[in-house]
């Protein structure tokens, strides 16, 4: 998961449907004048989480390429007996 890839992906919604991407800001902003307490907690659990799966996807990652680079070194040992 590469964090270029996921940013794109929010740009493209975004230029693709802008009414709703201004009505979720603008929801985003209300709550955040009613209940700021609430908001900015929310808001920090929320980049937690999303730190917490771009590093769970950055492990998982770099796993499946040793994976990968383990059968490629198997198959050429089994290829060159």
């Amino acid at each position: 998961m590469d964090f270029s890839r996921s940013v794109e992906g929010i740009v493209s919604f975004a230029q693709n449907n802008p009414i709703i991407v201004i009505v979720l800001v603008l929801g985003l902003l209300f709550f955040m004048y009613r209940k700021p307490k609430l908001f900015f907690s929310l808001l920090g659990l929320g980049l937690l989480l999303v730190g917490l799966l771009y590093l769970i996807m950055n492990i998982a990652g770099s796993g499946s390429e040793k994976r990968k680079a383990l059968t490629q070194e198997e198959e050429q040992s089994e290829t060159n007996r």
